[in-house]
């Protein structure tokens, strides 16, 4: 599967448009990461923990939105983008998505 933020692919021809995939998970905090956070927020830097969180959260939110387009019938993702928002307090959402395509 090719996945690419572009709306082309170089050498290959885009011959069918299949629809948006999608992919989304809501992950929250926890209290021993938001205890680490709160120091860190007082003597600054990268709060590492959050940042492993956010990243394994976006992996899935891709992961979830190639299954969907391989339930397509897909061969690539284009325009692929990645959102993100806040369902309430302490849990976020990360939304991938794109457009699913065939390739000749």
């Amino acid at each position: 599967m090719i996945i690419t933020t572009t709306d082309e692919i170089p050498d290959k021809e885009i011959v069918d448009i299949l629809g948006i995939a999608r992919g989304s998970t809501v992950r929250a905090r926890n209290i021993g990461r938001d205890i680490f956070a709160g120091l860190k927020n007082i003597v600054g830097g990268e709060i590492e923990e959050y940042t492993r969180l956010q990243a394994q959260a976006r992996e899935q939110a891709m992961q979830r939105m190639t299954q969907d387009a391989e339930r397509m019938g897909a061969d690539a993702i284009v325009n692929v983008r990645l959102m993100t928002s806040m369902v309430m307090q302490g849990a976020s959402e990360i939304l991938a998505y794109g457009t699913a395509v065939k390739l000749e």
